[in-house]
């Protein structure tokens, strides 16, 4: 069983971790690592399973240390999944033909999963211009963007910044 979560809660895309990871070492700013950590355990960050399977693939290390953490990994259940049909069909991928250039499944799944758990979504994908000519090049943001999806997302620094967090 999926339950929903309620209040203010950030769901972590792959690429904005792996940013964080490779930009902020914990050896050098150890101050916003355990304010991470401290989010984490307040359950007011989280990461879709999708997202952090990728994250244990492309840098074991921060896999590791979100799961040491004890990450709350959002589950792809029937529910999200229903979601992510309903965004496929927003952003126009038909027969599962992603575009080279834009989301993939994985990426409509991350989606669907903040979507339905009412999360801000982090991702330090590019931001992209709403007229694209061909909507399955969109990436996350412009996706995330879409009226029929309409799920609030950042980069990585703006969640430092808007946290408000001071890290001495």
């Amino acid at each position: 069983m999926c339950t929903r979560w309620s209040g203010s809660v950030h769901t972590l895309d792959a690429s904005s971790i792996l940013h964080a990871w490779d930009n902020y070492p914990l050896t050098q700013f150890p101050g916003l690592w355990v304010w991470l950590a401290g989010e984490i355990q307040a359950q007011r960050l989280s990461i879709p399973a999708v997202a952090l399977e990728e994250v244990g693939h492309k840098s074991p290390d921060c896999g590791t240390w979100l799961k040491n953490q004890s990450i709350r990994s959002l589950p792809m259940s029937n529910a999200v999944v229903q979601a992510a049909k309903q965004i496929k069909d927003d952003v126009g991928i038909q027969n599962d033909k992603y575009h080279p250039k834009g989301v993939d499944e994985k990426d409509i799944l991350i989606i669907a999963a903040a979507q339905y758990h009412g999360a801000t979504l982090a991702t330090n994908e590019a931001r992209q211009s709403s007229s694209l000519k061909e909507p399955t090049r969109r990436k996350i943001p412009a996706v995330c963007d879409l009226p029929g999806v309409a799920v609030a997302n950042k980069n990585f620094l703006d969640y430092i910044q808007q946290s408000q967090q001071v890290f001495r």
